[in-house]
């Protein structure tokens, strides 16, 4: 039994829009844009995995991410675990609603990158793929021979190139991955066993459901 892990960016969102951290507390949800977006990529779904059919559905606990999932949720029981786990970039309280510019102004962190953040007191992104791979093969692990749709963010798409693609922490390209596009990875070996087994990416930033 193959098992597959089907991730998606969340729809187009209000933050992004604003240039805000969009943080837990400030982060505003979809546009109508996004919303849009979210209902494309449910009904393509439901068209390959079948309407009705037993598919876990996963998201980041930012509203973004949830909403999102909600909608994508609709033809497979409309029940959304929440794991904060999948998140982007974890801030610090006092950043909610600040733009990125003013964060990196107040908190500069001279020689961040891989190992160390690029704003004080902000996470680095080896902890960001260390966290994303707890929460990846958790769900690969509780879903083995089975389809899981996880709803997150564009750096949980990117680190899932290290996690499950084996690839270096400081990848050797820049990808992009577009608002409510599908990232699918499958294995079929054993997702419980130690080493863990080889996975395929099977497709990578797929939206053709976009430009109908």
């Amino acid at each position: 039994m193959t098992t597959r892990l089907l991730l998606t960016r969340h729809g187009e969102s209000l933050h992004k829009l604003e240039g805000t951290t969009g943080g837990p507390e400030s982060c505003k949800g979809l546009t109508d844009v996004g919303r849009l977006q979210a209902a494309r990529l449910r009904d393509r779904l439901a068209r390959e995995l079948g309407a009705g059919a037993p598919c876990p559905v996963y998201a980041s606990v930012l509203p973004r991410a949830v909403e999102t999932a909600r909608i994508v949720s609709e033809p497979f029981g409309g029940k959304v675990d929440e794991d904060c786990d999948l998140c982007s970039w974890h801030i610090r309280l006092e950043w909610e609603g600040l733009t990125w510019e003013e964060v990196k102004r107040r908190h500069p962190s001279p020689g961040g990158g891989v190992y160390r953040p690029f704003e004080a007191g902000a996470e680095s992104w080896a902890e960001l793929v260390g966290r994303v791979g707890r929460a990846l093969y958790g769900i690969a692990q509780r879903h083995c021979g089975e389809t899981a749709i996880i709803v997150a963010h564009a750096e949980v798409v990117e680190a899932s190139l290290i996690v499950l693609g084996a690839l270096p922490l400081m990848l050797p390209f820049d990808g992009r991955v577009a608002n409510a596009s599908v990232t699918e990875w499958g294995t079929d070996g054993d997702t419980n066993a130690f080493p863990s087994p080889r996975w395929t990416l099977v497709r990578f930033n797929d939206a053709a459901h976009l430009t109908r």
